[in-house]
């Protein structure tokens, strides 16, 4: 196969069709729709890991369209009525499979790589400083599922020439992905299919953590099954009589065979911490993962004044660090607070914009009313007490009036929400100084231990005492 008689393969068939798909179907998802991959320190362009899950995650719905354009591929000689002529040619099989399979092959690589050349140019232009090859793999097998999809479908179309035979492969993976299909409600992704048959679909769950990755036993057996089902492809598009295409079953089978042996049984042995991206970078007190070093210039100063501000309103129980909040919780868990450190998750929209005088006051009112729930795209907003940790931190920061942390949204807070906490906090600057302190002392206690869901009311009672 020379380059002459490729290109006229590209010209005349419809290789290239399933590059293109996959090409401008994931840039018109990712590029054009404001989805939750734009939102967070996981999205597609955030870091290197996220954009290479969210490139495999769109297999869910390129895959089985891949395959069937595969098929129609393969319905090419049939269509033609030359499929017996071809067969009495003196050209061995194998030689006139190559060129519909390195056509596919070249197109898929080509159109899959642009794709991720597209993202990698926005995380290498955006803010993040850690860069590491732990994606590689994770594009490499997404590159593989695909050509890999396309020849089987080519193959499995040689050897049924119907014209259902698009279509069948399509709608049946289709429904066998949403049977297989992870979901990434827990800490770490999981399926209702049992894990190993659930990975031998190269399609991953939504990436909602920064942190997490594939491990190494999920990138060898999903490439023993893929090259398995390449194998199986090819020699079905190959292949002349019955009993060779019986044969031809044979790769596929114990591709699945060894995977299944290899892959991991458990969602936490599937999904891994990456070691090197959670490494802690201090600067002093102030601590964040290596993965979000670039955010340590601007929140190290702030997180000293905001600790200084926290010990003088909370005296020996103020904490004494702050820290990036890398513990995996499933949507809706509370997350476990320490009266030590001042959490921070870069997943709050608060936090990731504030810059200045606003990131410290933010600070503070995390260390005086920490929430259990962090504020973050997927699990939004009402179980973040803004209202009370605006209080705690006009109140620590020697305001006058209430300042809240946030504009007021009316779709968060209502305006008679707002009121009641202008209402506290007249009341509660109406105290003492000491029994101001005490006040604030038992709204921090109360919060660490995520007793006090009301808290606002709790403070504006107790303060009219």
């Amino acid at each position: 196969m020379n380059a002459r008689v490729l290109r006229t393969e590209l010209k005349r068939s419809i290789a290239p069709w399933p590059g293109i798909v996959v090409l401008a179907g994931s840039l018109a998802v990712l590029l054009l729709i404001d989805g939750l991959w734009w939102q967070g320190d996981a999205g597609w362009t955030a870091q290197w890991t996220s954009m290479a899950l969210w490139t495999r995650y769109l297999l869910s719905f390129w895959w089985p369209l891949v395959v069937g354009l595969g098929a129609v591929y393969g319905l090419r000689d049939s269509r033609s009525q030359m499929a017996e002529l071809l067969t009495t040619t003196p050209l061995p099989a194998w030689r006139r499979a190559a060129l519909p399979t390195g056509a596919t092959a070249l197109v898929l690589t080509s159109g899959f790589g642009l794709l991720v050349l597209v993202g990698g140019v926005q995380v290498a232009l955006g803010t993040t400083t850690y860069t590491s090859l732990g994606w590689l793999p994770i594009s490499l097998v997404a590159a593989l599922s695909l050509v890999a999809g396309a020849v089987f479908g080519m193959g499995v179309a040689r050897a049924v020439p119907s014209a259902l035979t698009p279509p069948a492969l399509t709608v049946f993976l289709l429904l066998t992905a949403l049977s297989l299909q992870q979901n990434n409600e827990e800490a770490l992704p999981s399926s209702v299919a049992p894990n190993r048959l659930a990975l031998l679909f190269p399609a991953t769950a939504e990436p909602r953590e920064m942190l997490l990755t594939l491990s190494g036993s999920v990138h060898l057996g999903q490439t023993l099954w893929l090259l398995g089902l390449l194998a199986t492809g090819f020699a079905l598009l190959s292949a002349a009589t019955l009993r060779a295409r019986l044969l031809a079953v044979a790769p596929a089978l114990a591709g699945a065979a060894l995977a299944l042996l290899i892959l991991p049984a458990t969602p936490r042995d599937t999904y891994v911490i990456d070691k090197a991206a959670a490494t802690l970078v201090c600067d002093g007190p102030v601590c964040v993962t290596q993965a979000n070093r670039s955010h340590l210039p601007e929140l190290a100063p702030r997180g000293k004044d905001a600790l200084h501000v926290l010990h003088d309103a909370l005296g020996d129980k103020a904490p004494n660090s702050v820290r990036e909040d890398t513990g995996l919780r499933a949507l809706g868990d509370e997350r476990r607070l320490s009266g030590d450190a001042v959490l921070v998750d870069f997943d709050d929209p608060l936090i990731a914009h504030a810059t200045g005088a606003e990131l410290t006051r933010l600070l503070v009112a995390q260390g005086l009313a920490p929430n259990c729930a962090p504020r973050t795209p997927w699990e939004g907003g009402g179980q973040v007490d803004i209202p009370v940790q605006s209080i705690a931190a006009s109140w620590a920061l020697g305001d006058h009036q209430l300042k809240p942390l946030q504009k007021p949204d009316p779709y968060a807070y209502s305006q008679r929400e707002w009121a009641d906490a202008d209402v506290a906090w007249q009341r509660l600057m109406a105290l003492s100084p000491a029994e101001q302190r005490s006040r604030i002392a038992e709204v921090h206690a109360a919060a660490l231990s995520c007793t006090v869901h009301d808290k606002l009311s709790a403070l504006a009672g107790k303060a009219s005492q």
